[in-house]
């Protein structure tokens, strides 16, 4: 595990793993939601952003948070990844995710995030949520269909199953770190 693309809906709990993640297996955490956004929710243009996911990607490791498929990146993060973990989560999971996130750090930027782009409530963003399942799920779906067999394709459907997985792979490193 080299190269993770950690996918699925705002409010999933998918950046807090990616960080976890990354730490416990010492790779570069990558925000997809960093390389996009610039200060005052400004979005970068497709060519823009396009070039900074492809520097990103090349490099040897990574576990990259975020989906942004339509960006033509998309095709370049899934050939260069060896694992991918889906968060596939329940849509209200989701909603009560992103309730809480803009409850505890409205007016913050977390850490994901980039520099000028506080916590806000955006009601398109809500919707965008609200709509995941019906409108984004088929397309990561299809999506997942382009996976080689050499990648590894990791879904979760509850919170806790992504919890466990961290367990397992902290263990396992440190049982390595002993030997």
């Amino acid at each position: 595990m080299q190269r993770v693309l950690v996918m699925g809906s705002s409010g999933s709990g998918k950046s807090t793993f990616a960080r976890r993640l990354s730490g416990i297996a010492g790779l570069p955490f990558v925000s997809l939601d960093a390389l996009y956004w610039k200060p005052g929710w400004v979005a970068s243009d497709n060519a823009e952003f396009g070039h900074r996911v492809a520097e990103v990607a090349r490099q040897p490791q990574w576990v990259m948070d975020g989906n942004f498929m339509r960006h033509g990146a998309g095709e370049l993060r899934r050939q260069s990844s060896d694992t991918v973990i889906w968060f596939d989560l329940p849509r209200r999971t989701c909603m009560l995710g992103i309730t809480k996130r803009i409850f505890t750090t409205y007016g913050e930027v977390r850490p994901e995030m980039a520099e000028g782009c506080p916590e806000k409530i955006d009601f398109e963003f809500f919707r965008y949520v609200w709509t995941y399942r019906q409108a984004q799920r088929p397309k990561l779906l299809d999506y997942f269909s382009g996976l080689r067999a050499d990648q590894q394709l990791v879904c979760f459907t509850e919170r806790a199953q992504a919890d466990d997985y961290l367990r397992q792979i902290a263990s396992r490193r440190n049982r390595a770190s002993m030997h």
